[in-house]
């Protein structure tokens, strides 16, 4: 293809084999074709342009099978490579890193599910649906703002002084999807589970991910401090929420401290 013989300026050619690749189908028209790509001794201009499709769309897939390992594993790679593909016509690469590449795409499972307008939902559907938002807000971890190079809390500061660090997220699902993808992560195959509701805190700490899963008191204590709640007035929160004496709640902070400070929860 050489821009010069084409009578096109190359800024032109650049932007029209973007279009080509990017909406694929759209703009490529024989007529269309023709004009801006020559055809070599044995294919076609058409069938030199279909190479470089079908090699941009085999990496954007390969892009997201690499941010949802877990839920390909669940259905299968022909399978996710089907919804990959029905969800890249829909929604389109639009940067130049991949790594946005599928954030709308627990959305778009969901709103493209065969029995949406049924009364009763299939519930490996809703499972398929919670594990790829699941495997979403981990990988937005990896590149969120963080604390690292600067000091975490440590046993000895006072509760006065301890808040959530900025790369520490919360979550409820309806099903215990993390336990699937540390499963698949060891290269096991699990069963799909039963629905069962399941509170997950995440937390990178130097660069590391760590995943928790949080009783239903612990979810409701680290959410009141995600809004600015201090220590003390999370635990009168959850004394009142679930009608427990104010020293039960605070003999569970103490069970709870040191293992959350330790994980790089908190910072002073």
């Amino acid at each position: 293809m050489n821009s010069d013989e084409l009578n096109f300026p190359l800024s032109e050619l650049q932007a029209w084999m973007q279009d080509a690749l990017v909406y694929s189908g759209s703009t490529t028209q024989k007529e269309d074709i023709l004009a801006h790509i020559e055809p070599s001794h044995t294919l076609s201009a058409a069938q030199r342009l279909a190479i470089y499709q079908r090699g941009y769309y085999a990496r954007l897939i390969q892009c997201m099978e690499g941010q949802f390992k877990a839920l390909c594993h669940a259905l299968g790679k022909d399978l996710f490579d089907d919804f990959a593909r029905e969800y890249l016509a829909v929604y389109p690469s639009q940067s130049p890193t991949l790594s946005d590449l599928g954030t709308r795409f627990p959305g778009y499972l969901a709103s493209t599910r065969p029995d949406k307008d049924e009364a009763e939902k299939e519930e490996w559907i809703d499972f398929m649906v919670d594990l790829a938002q699941f495997e979403w807000d981990l990988y937005v971890m990896f590149d969120a703002a963080g604390n690292e190079s600067k000091p975490y809390a440590t046993d000895t500061c006072d509760d006065d002084t301890l808040r959530l660090q900025p790369c520490f997220s919360l979550h409820t699902y309806r099903f215990p999807v993390s336990g699937y993808y540390n499963e698949v992560a060891k290269g096991n195959d699990p069963e799909i589970p039963l629905q069962q509701q399941s509170h997950i805190a995440i937390a990178r700490k130097d660069y590391s991910i760590g995943i928790f899963t949080l009783l239903e008191p612990q979810y409701v204590f680290l959410s009141e401090m995600k809004r600015g709640a201090t220590v003390n007035e999370a635990l009168v929160i959850i004394a009142r929420q679930f009608n427990a004496e104010p020293e039960a709640a605070n003999k569970a902070w103490k069970e709870w401290r040191l293992g959350w400070i330790r994980n790089g929860f908190f910072i002073a």
